[in-house]
């Protein structure tokens, strides 16, 4: 029996589990890159809890008192910017991410035209994922340490008009 997440909105007092989660979902990242300094790694307690205080749209996934996972997106125009998608190590593979995605973009949905995210261009599956939830590349970047990375969007599709 495949139990499912609740994805529900964080809160500050969310912020240690939060960031134990990210820095374990993206050390194969890091060994993917052999770059230790990734962003989701180097972030600090404090930067995760200004976030959850601030504008961004953040939301957890939790099997029952367990967080196994959160997202977050920010508003800019008519672009909600979707970043640090993380799940917890032993249970990716099971949808998690999915509901995640499609949960943050619900809730930001009404506000914005289009949907923009990057990964690492390497990292395969990241990139299934994206593609397979109607994302697609439109170009590629480096990081600050000099990782390529692959910008993607998805445009709005309005549940009135679907050439939105």
């Amino acid at each position: 029996m495949i139990i499912e997440p609740r994805i529900v909105s964080a809160d500050v007092p969310d912020a240690g589990e939060i960031l134990t989660v990210q820095r374990a979902a993206y050390l194969t990242e890091a060994q993917r890159y052999a770059d230790p300094f990734l962003p989701p790694l180097t972030e600090t307690l404090d930067e995760v809890r200004a976030a959850l205080a601030g504008p961004a749209t953040v939301l957890t996934a939790r099997l029952g008192d367990r967080l196994v996972g959160s997202v977050r997106a920010h508003v800019d125009g008519d672009t909600a910017h979707v970043g640090r998608l993380s799940v917890a190590p032993d249970q990716q593979g099971r949808g998690v991410g999915g509901r995640l995605l499609r949960a943050v973009e619900a809730t930001c949905a009404a506000r914005v035209r289009r949907f923009a995210l990057f990964t690492g261009a390497d990292s395969e599956q990241n990139l299934r994922l994206y593609e397979r939830h109607g994302y697609r590349v439109v170009g590629h970047r480096p990081d600050p340490n000099g990782i390529r990375l692959a910008l993607l969007e998805k445009p709005v599709v309005s549940p009135a008009r679907s050439d939105a």
